[in-house]
């Protein structure tokens, strides 16, 4: 008897063990490691970066925390980046799979030039087609978005760029691998190198200009570091654009409660892509008067007609992608054509 007793007393205090327990579980509070190569006064970080993770945090009542780490204060370069959340180092990164050359080879297509429209549509393409063309290029994380920045512009030291020739003979700073083929087809050489390399390039002299948007020019200082400036006028197309990918660490992502991975589900996909775009393509204003608030600024506007020699010398970046494609196994004309009806049809 005394032993039944026991061990009755034993399962009431295991079940009211557990029920206690069941509600702290429900409760669980998850810190995710958030890193990146973007310095903390920047427009990506303060606009996209910083509201992303408030909103996370409050849809799921404070149970979803960031540690928060820009400018790469974890370690390593940014080129590491996606490697760290594929491995666990981190939880969450936001980089250029670009940086990291052919690693990511089918979602080169949204950064061959003169493909983009504007980086809200281009984002919305870049997201579907990666869902529908080529999923399995990030198999190895939980892909939270994908998106691309607004025109690319061209900046410069000490020469002027208004037509094609001005751009020979000069070194020129590229984000990624079809990026440098591209300012090669236009006559400069170029240089690949990530974001954060830029100023201390053009202090030494290492290139005489770079190619970015306008969004990101006052964090590297390419305002006071370049006195020339050359944008496209968009009836004449975007001289380029760069694809981003924000990223978690899958193990970590599957280890999460069921309600929390709904959080994270609401703020990834497509809108969640398309919102990141916007905001950094909007962001370009801001940049631009960075730049016009320099009285040795100069910024010239490149017509639609004065475009076109480099809309010319840069196609043929175009069909080298699709045969590097073609021989690699995927089908590179396909994969190119369905890259632009989609652009098309979320630019509508």
């Amino acid at each position: 008897m005394t032993t039944r007793r026991t061990f009755a007393r034993a399962l009431m205090a295991a079940g009211l063990a557990g029920a206690l327990a069941a509600p702290a579980a429900a409760q669980e509070t998850v810190t995710l490691k958030f890193h990146t190569f973007m310095a903390p006064k920047s427009n990506v970080w303060l606009d996209m970066h910083e509201p992303w993770m408030a909103k996370v945090e409050k849809e799921s009542n404070g149970r979803i925390k960031f540690e928060r780490y820009p400018a790469m204060q974890l370690g390593g370069s940014p080129r590491d980046l996606f490697d760290q959340a594929r491995d666990g180092v981190v939880d969450i990164v936001w980089t250029l799979p670009g940086n990291t050359p052919g690693r990511f080879p089918r979602i080169e297509v949204f950064e061959l030039p003169f493909i983009m429209t504007n980086a809200e549509a281009t984002s919305k393409a870049f997201w579907e087609y990666t869902q529908t063309h080529a999923k399995d290029e990030f198999k190895d994380v939980q892909v939270i978005a994908l998106h691309v920045h607004g025109p690319g512009v061209i900046h410069t030291k000490e020469k002027q760029v208004k037509t094609v020739e001005d751009l020979k003979g000069l070194k020129v700073r590229g984000p990624t691998r079809f990026i440098t083929k591209m300012v090669q087809s236009l006559g400069a050489t170029p240089v690949g190198m990530p974001l954060p390399q830029i100023p201390d390039a053009l202090s030494k002299g290492v290139i005489d200009g770079a190619v970015i948007p306008w969004e990101v020019v006052p964090s590297v200082k390419v305002n006071e570091l370049t006195r020339y400036h050359a944008e496209f006028d968009p009836k004449g197309g975007a001289l380029y654009t760069t694809t981003f990918v924000l990223a978690m660490n899958k193990r970590k992502y599957d280890s999460l409660p069921p309600d929390l991975k709904k959080v994270i589900d609401a703020n990834s996909g497509l809108e969640t892509s398309a919102w990141l775009g916007k905001v950094q393509q909007d962001n370009d204003a801001k940049g631009r008067k960075a730049t016009t608030d320099i009285p040795s600024s100069v910024i010239y506007t490149l017509s639609p007609e004065e475009a076109e020699p480099f809309r010319k010398a840069a196609s043929r970046i175009h069909e080298e992608w699709v045969s590097e494609l073609d021989t690699k196994g995927f089908k590179g004309r396909e994969l190119h054509e369905a890259a632009k009806a989609l652009i098309e049809k979320h630019s509508k």
